[in-house]
């Protein structure tokens, strides 16, 4: 699922950075943007399974709840210094144009490593009051429930309940407010977006149970259709002549467009595990042996650093805002193998730097 949201993330970026007026007025623009809405929900709700089986791991070790709270947070705040050194980088290669205000710029990699401090915290509250035969139960509503919160308090934080009497640089972590007045949409703030990794904790909760784990496929089935319900239910709520709001912005703070999405990858999620275990994917190593998107999920945060740079940065492959569709779709392909190939090269490298070092330093036989 990481692949596929770097897929999306790449489509979405280049077309946006390399297409000229004219091909952004098209449909083929429209539906590329669509698909943009995907990767940024898709990423922090991985972060979100991927939280609950770091944390199962050292839950199984009979780890104080104390232990693992400082060991999942600390990861947390190693990605959200990631981010912060992200916005570093972007300020210093555009010196000179930027605004020193990019600095404090919420992005995605700061609100996946704030959900994951937040979510660290969550966990070892329930973990503290219920450590029993229920403590999964626990943790499977409080991560829900969290989710749905952040959901619902988005649209008056965004509006009415605006806490501007902080300085923007905190205001914009809630809002995405930035320096500019009004919450802005292109930002990453925690409401809405945490509740996307609380909504993965709680699908990785689940997915981790012994009940789940007998009953694998069933499980990733109900999962799916637990989220065609939820795809349904928002549909219908959104339908209403009535909204619990005085301001109704669906495609930004509505918690009906959040629920939509969260079913959207649910589904998703389900349709992965049958590509997995029914697709090409489960075709032997020796008939295929390769998944690009296998390949870029492992890693999806060196590529998505990288690709940055080659799309939006001075160092663009192409010109940006004068591309046709065509040209365009060419420079996607260019920045997807180059993505892929760094990916490869990561992780066949990775860990291996020590004997990389010896063969180079090691002196050449002659024959």
């Amino acid at each position: 699922m990481r692949g596929l949201a770097c897929v999306l993330m790449f489509q979405t970026h280049c077309y946006d950075s390399w297409l000229s007026p004219s091909a952004r007025q098209s449909k083929f623009f429209m539906y590329s943007q669509l698909g943009g809405t995907f990767p940024a929900p898709l990423f922090l709700f991985l972060a979100g399974i991927s939280f609950a089986l770091v944390t199962e791991k050292l839950w199984k070790k009979n780890l104080a709840p104390g232990q693992i709270a400082r060991t999942t947070i600390r990861r947390g705040a190693e990605i959200f210094a990631f981010g912060l050194l992200f916005r570093l980088q972007e300020y210093l290669i555009a010196w000179g144009w930027a605004p020193l205000s990019d600095l404090l710029r919420v992005d995605i990699l700061n609100t996946i490593g704030l959900s994951m401090m937040l979510m660290g915290v969550v966990c070892w509250l329930v973990l503290s009051i219920q450590r029993g035969p229920h403590a999964r139960l626990a943790l499977v509503l409080t991560s829900a429930g969290t989710a749905l919160l952040i959901s619902l308090l988005t649209p008056p934080l965004w509006t009415t309940w605006r806490p501007n009497w902080l300085p923007w640089p905190l205001e914009s972590y809630i809002n995405g407010v930035h320096n500019l007045g009004t919450p802005q949409a292109w930002l990453f703030p925690i409401f809405p977006w945490a509740a996307f990794s609380f909504a993965g904790l709680a699908a990785g909760f689940i997915l981790q149970s012994e009940w789940a784990r007998e009953r694998q496929a069933l499980t990733f089935f109900l999962l799916g259709a637990a989220g065609l319900v939820l795809i349904e239910t928002s549909r219908w709520l959104d339908a209403q002549p009535r909204q619990l709001y005085a301001l109704y912005d669906y495609w930004h703070t509505s918690p009906n467009f959040w629920l939509i999405r969260v079913g959207m990858l649910l589904v998703i999620l389900t349709a992965s595990y049958a590509w997995c275990r029914w697709g090409l994917a489960q075709k032997p190593a020796g008939h295929w042996g390769f998944s690009p998107l296998i390949q870029l999920g492992q890693a999806s945060l060196l590529v998505y650093w990288v690709h940055i740079e080659f799309v939006y940065g001075r160092v663009s492959i192409l010109p940006k805002h004068s591309q046709t569709i065509r040209g365009a779709s060419f420079g996607l392909l260019t920045i997807f193998l180059a993505m892929l190939l760094l990916a490869f090269a990561r992780t066949r490298l990775k860990g291996r730097a020590a004997e990389i070092v010896g063969r180079l330093r090691s002196p050449v036989r002659a024959n």
